[in-house]
């Protein structure tokens, strides 16, 4: 048998893999993965969602802009019965995969994608609200009116202020760690992607490791939206107390899931390390 060159995957390939793989990844402890489900949010929703964001995740590799390609990817991704699957994901995956797709993935490269973006791609990101519900922490005062769960309603007020998708991200950045990891060049990603790749065994234990270094780092956003920052710093000190020992972490899994504590944003985080590690060569 005469053996043919595997064909190189393309980033919006890598994109919908890392989809596949985060929610394969176990035990994420808190989150849905292929041996747990949450209620009526179950494994095959998070398969259905990485498959509809596809043609979003395609735009953002060519010369769409970047919030249109955000829009289509959740639109898609939607597209099962589940509801919010992988909104944050797809958040980091975008810009992951337009630096990708022109040689810059780096976290000044990340930079440079972010900082390109307009205010056309930040109304995109608002009618992404939309099309499945995200929970997000109220907004201050004095940004009332450019509350993302307003939708398309937003849209007038955030012309107004002239702000473009990375100065949406800004604002939001000392709460939210999908936001930090816009307006720092993914650092936090990039990170763990090395860790990856470092690490060895089957890539989807080597991210349920990974997934417990990022919560043992630093509290995640959801939890702190839905249970308060200092249940978040203790989910963040029980994680680290397993860090490394998937055995001891299926335990932890077990229990979260009971307290309904789901480290959402540390899961998306996950499947950025994911695409960073397949673009750069972890073996599949």
């Amino acid at each position: 048998m005469t053996d043919h060159p595997r064909p190189q995957m393309s980033p919006a390939d890598h994109a919908e893999l890392a989809l596949t793989l985060e929610v394969a990844s176990t035990p994420k402890p808190g989150n849905v993965d292929r041996h747990r489900d949450h209620g009526d949010l179950r494994f095959e929703h998070f398969l259905a969602g990485a498959v509809g964001s596809r043609p979003g995740l395609e735009l953002a590799a060519g010369d769409a802009p970047l919030g249109d390609a955000f829009e289509r990817s959740v639109r898609g991704m939607s597209r099962q019965s589940g509801g919010n699957t992988q909104f944050g994901c797809l958040l980091l995956l975008v810009p992951l995969v337009r630096a990708a797709a022109t040689d810059r993935l780096s976290p000044d490269g990340l930079r440079t994608v972010t900082a390109a973006t307009t205010v056309d791609d930040a109304a995109a990101f608002y009618r992404a609200f939309e099309h499945v519900d995200v929970a997000v922490d109220d907004p201050p005062d004095e940004a009332l009116d450019l509350d993302v769960r307003r939708g398309a309603d937003a849209v007038p007020a955030l012309r107004d202020r002239g702000l473009t998708l990375a100065d949406v991200m800004a604002m939001s950045a000392d709460r939210d760690g999908n936001a930090a990891e816009w307006t720092d060049g993914f650092e936090r990603v990039f990170d763990a992607a090395d860790r990856v790749l470092d690490d060895d065994g089957p890539v989807t234990d080597r991210l349920a490791r990974a997934f417990l270094d990022l919560l043992a780092e630093r509290p995640d956003t959801l939890v702190a939206i839905d249970h308060g920052m200092d249940r978040a710093r203790a989910v963040s000190r029980e994680a680290d107390a397993v860090r490394g020992d998937l055995d001891a972490a299926e335990a932890l899994a077990d229990r979260f899931l009971d307290e309904g504590i789901n480290p959402g944003t540390t899961a998306d985080l996950t499947a950025a390390t994911a695409f960073v590690a397949l673009e750069r060569g972890v073996p599949v």
